[in-house]
């Protein structure tokens, strides 16, 4: 049986009692945001550290769960590959990264190279783990970076863990905005918040006149407008992007730092809604 007492979703959820989700009962994690593509590659995980440092920078008590088993990155953007997550009698204690909480299965062996080839139900069972195990204590916001596309671990995570709301990433191409109305769709399927989209490498900025240029044409406000998703925010191509993770948080980009403090707040604003897309 469910734990609704300690459910972020408690005074929204309408299945009180009779779904199958648990949790710790030592955490209390306020809102639960799932980060999502449509495939690999597009920035999912950058734009996850850049949402939860934002968050962070407003004040927030913040973590990062990495769900993307097979290609966790998370620990590398932040800068702490050889933290490691400590075991309690509370549950597993995450790493600590500036300030923010964060779990990922390359923080629990020995070495970072070393390839997961494991089967779904084995890689579901441990995004479920890093929920129900994992000592979070108190956070407003809990990021999760999630693999891309919408195969059995996205799955996983929708239906055993009170997502609050999806942020999809994408970016600018034809090909990519048919995968991303996939992702969209199995948002809604599953009746969850589509908070919006972000869509990265949106441009490149001229180094002699300042000038945007867009590499793919720009038809993202009518792709948005046919599927109905918000658009939180675009980021450029800017060298300084790859450069997390060399730098991980430390990174100085006034440009990136406010775009993303722009996102997290359409987040956030986008959350108090009623809407379900």
């Amino acid at each position: 049986m469910a734990d609704c007492a300690n459910c972020p979703s408690k005074n929204t959820c309408s299945s009180q009692g009779s779904c199958e989700i648990k949790n710790n009962p030592y955490s209390n994690v306020k809102h639960v945001i799932g980060v999502m593509s449509g495939k690999g590659g597009v920035g999912k995980s950058t734009v996850s550290v850049l949402l939860a440092k934002a968050l962070f920078d407003m004040g927030y008590k913040v973590g990062i769960m990495d769900a993307d088993i097979t290609g966790p990155s998370i620990p590398r953007l932040l800068g702490i590959k050889d933290a490691k997550v400590e075991q309690s009698e509370l549950g597993l204690l995450p790493a600590q990264a500036g300030g923010l909480s964060v779990v990922s299965l390359n923080l629990l062996i020995e070495d970072e190279m070393q390839p997961v080839i494991w089967r779904g139900p084995m890689l579901a069972g441990i995004v479920k783990q890093f929920w129900e195990e994992v000592f979070w204590g108190e956070l407003d916001y809990l990021i999760i970076d999630m693999p891309p596309g919408t195969g059995d671990v996205p799955l996983t995570v929708m239906q055993s863990i009170p997502i609050s709301g999806i942020v999809i990433v994408s970016v600018p191409q034809d090909m990519v905005s048919m995968i991303v109305a996939k992702a969209a769709n199995m948002v809604k399927m599953m009746n969850i918040k589509l908070i919006g989209l972000v869509q990265n490498f949106s441009k490149l900025d001229c180094p002699h006149c300042g000038e945007p240029i867009r590499l793919y044409g720009d038809e993202l406000e009518a792709f948005l407008s046919e599927h109905d998703i918000h658009l939180l925010g675009e980021l450029p191509m800017k060298p300084s992007l790859a450069q997390i993770t060399e730098k991980g948080l430390d990174f100085n980009d006034t440009q990136i730092k406010s775009i993303a403090m722009d996102i997290a707040k359409k987040m956030i604003e986008g959350l108090k809604t009623d809407k379900t897309q």
